[in-house]
C-alpha cells in the first residue's frame, strides 16, 4: 500500500506540525513496528566539508514508502549560538517516486533518536528505573526525559554538562514540564546514583567511567557518531552487556571501535541490535543486577518511520478539510 494520500506535494511540514505528530509513546511504538518489519537501508553517504559533515540517509519499503534525510553536522556551531545539526527529510511515494512532503528534519532526527534510546531501554533498563541522569544539554538531551517517561516511571532527573549554565537551563525547562530536575556538578556521584545514564554529547574523550556504575544501571550512549568520539570508557564497556541500534555502529562509533581495537570488546560480545531485540530473537535485560549498555548512531529506518507518522496526520488533516 502506498502512502499517497491524494495531497498535491511536496507539502511543507514545519516544526510545530512535526512535533504534534511525534509524541514519544506513539513514536516508540512506530519504531518498534519498523524494526520488526524491516526496510531497505543503504549505507549512509558521509562527506567531510570545511568545519563539518554532510550526511545523506535513504531508506525505503518496497512499493510503499521511501525517503531521504539530508543532514549537516557542524560541531563548532555552539560557539555561534546555533544547533550543531540541521536536517530536512524528503518523503516520497514508494510506488511512483512522487515527492510527498518536506519535513523539518531536526525534529525527526531528535525525536527518533530519543525514541530509539527509549525503545532499547524498554528491553534493557530495569522495570523500576526511576532516576535518570542526562549528560549533555543540547537539542536531543532536552528530549530524553520525555522519551524515557514513555517506557519507565521516571521521577527524578539530574543534568550534567561541561558548561554548568547549560545544565541549569535544561533542568529549569524540565522542572517547567513537571519533573523533579536539578543540575549537578559532580558527574561521578550522579552516575553512581542513576538507574539510567543517558549521554547526548559531542565528547571526544570518555565522560562516564565503568567504576562509577552501580549494579543494575543502564547506559545509553547517543552522541558519538565518529570513531574519534567517545562518551564512556573501556571499563564501562567491559562491565556491561552491550547492544547496538544497527550494524553501522560497529564501524562508526568510537565507543565500540576503540575498545574493539584494543581487545576490550570482541564482535561476539555484541549481544544484539534493535532488530533482534524487537523481534524477540535475543533477550534483553537478564537480571536486576546486570549492567547494560546501548550504543546508537541512528538509522534511516527510524527517520522513515517517523516521517510516515507525520505524513499520516498531514494526509488525514487534508482529507478532513
Amino acid at each position: 500500500m502506498g502512502v499517497d494520500g491524494g495531497v498535491d506535494g511536496p507539502v511543507m511540514v514545519d516544526l510545530a506540525t512535526a512535533q504534534a505528530s511525534l509524541g514519544f509513546a506513539r513514536l516508540v511504538g512506530a519504531l518498534r513496528a519498523a524494526f520488526v518489519a524491516g526496510a531497505v537501508v543503504p549505507l549512509r553517504h558521509r562527506h567531510a566539508v570545511t568545519g563539518g559533515t554532510v550526511l545523506l540517509m535513504p531508506a525505503w519499503q518496497e512499493g510503499a514508502a521511501m525517503g531521504v534525510k539530508i543532514v549537516t553536522v557542524f560541531p563548532g556551531n555552539g560557539a555561534l549560538g546555533l544547533n550543531s545539526v540541521f536536517s530536512t527529510y524528503l518523503l516520497c511515494d514508494g510506488a511512483t517516486g512522487r515527492h510527498l512532503a518536506l519535513i523539518d528534519g531536526n525534529e525527526i532526527t531528535g525525536r527518533r533518536t530519543a525514541a530509539a534510546s527509549a525503545l532499547a531501554g524498554d528491553y534493557l533498563a530495569r522495570r523500576d528505573a526511576e532516576r535518570l541522569l542526562i549528560v549533555g544539554s543540547g537539542h536531543v538531551a532536552g528530549m530524553m526525559a520525555q522519551a524515557w517517561s514513555a517506557v519507565r516511571p521516571i521521577r527524578t532527573v539530574e543534568v550534567w554538562n561541561r558548561r554548568g549554565a547549560g545544565a541549569e537551563a535544561l533542568a529549569g525547562r524540565l522542572r517547567a514540564q513537571g519533573y523533579a530536575a536539578i543540575a549537578v556538578t559532580d558527574l561521578e556521584a550522579a552516575v553512581g546514583r542513576a538507574d539510567v545514564v543517558s549521554c547526548a554529547t559531542l565528547a571526544e574523550a570518555p565522560l562516564v567511567r565503568g567504576e562509577w556504575l552501580r549494579p543494575g544501571c543502564h547506559v545509553d550512549l547517543i552522541g558519538g557518531y565518529r570513531p574519534d568520539m567517545r562518551e564512556a570508557d573501556d571499563g564501562a564497556v567491559a562491565r556491561a552487556r552491550v547492544f547496538i541500534d544497527t550494524e553501522a555502529a560497529l564501524a562508526e562509533a568510537g565507543d565500540l571501535t576503540q575498545p574493539m581495537a584494543s581487545g576490550v570488546l570482541r564482535r561476539e560480545g555484541i549481544v544484539g541490535d534493535l532488530f533482534s531485540l524487537c523481534r524477540g530473537e535475543v533477550a534483553g535485560r537478564g537480571s536486576d543486577q546486570e549492567i547494560t549498555l546501548f550504543k546508537s548512531v541512528g538509522s534511516a529506518i527510524e527517520d522513515l518511520a517517523a516521517a510516515l507518522l507525520v505524513w499520516g496526520d498531514v494526509s488525514a488533516s487534508h482529507e478532513a478539510g
